[in-house]
């Protein structure tokens, strides 16, 4: 049986996972938000979104804190009953995540990222952060596309997985047109 499926297996056994995934959280809540980490928490999710163990990629991991998607509650004036409730995001936790990573790393350029755990308080995402200047990446074949011009600054113009989802990206082809929000629908609208 080879790593991949062992590894599947072990992540189909649920009662050493939650175990294992408890003494992580501990030791990941004394650390600081945004720490850099030699290997990836969950290895299929970081090759499966583009991770290779080379010099040039670089993985990092933060802590984010939940909450502050309900509205909050107005004083004065009469709402109705699930007023408080009706708050929708732009952004995801996930892409927010990711760009508070790019600010810390302000000479790379962000591929992707993936959850790792949550608690009451925090979600844990690992994001993969790639070196567009490194000689290794600028030779391979599959990865100098991210040292062109076009893809700087790609996690704040919506270009990882996180900021497509929010985009409405994720379905292409026949039938997609009308999942995307039309950029006109609220002037002709009047809302």
């Amino acid at each position: 049986m080879g790593l991949y499926k062992q590894l599947k297996n072990l992540n189909r056994n649920k009662e050493s996972l939650v175990q294992l995934q408890r003494e992580r959280m501990i030791q990941w809540r004394s650390e600081t938000n945004i720490i850099r980490i030699e290997h990836p928490t969950n290895l299929i999710s970081a090759r499966r979104l583009g991770y290779k163990v080379k010099p040039g990629f670089i993985l990092a991991r933060i802590r984010f804190p939940r909450g502050g998607k309900q509205r909050p509650t107005v004083n004065k004036g009469r709402r109705s009953r699930n007023f408080g409730q009706r708050l929708v995001l732009k952004k995801s936790y996930q892409a927010v995540a990711e760009q508070r990573v790019a600010n810390m790393f302000p000479n790379l350029e962000v591929l992707n990222s993936y959850k790792v755990g949550k608690d009451g308080l925090h979600y844990w995402f690992e994001v993969i952060l790639v070196d567009p200047a490194h000689p290794v990446i600028k030779a391979d074949p599959h990865m100098k596309w991210i040292s062109s011009k076009k893809h700087t600054g790609r996690v704040y113009r919506g270009l990882t997985s996180a900021g497509r989802k929010s985009r409405g990206l994720l379905n292409k082809g026949k039938g997609a047109e009308k999942l995307r929000p039309s950029l006109g629908a609220h002037l002709r609208t009047g809302k």
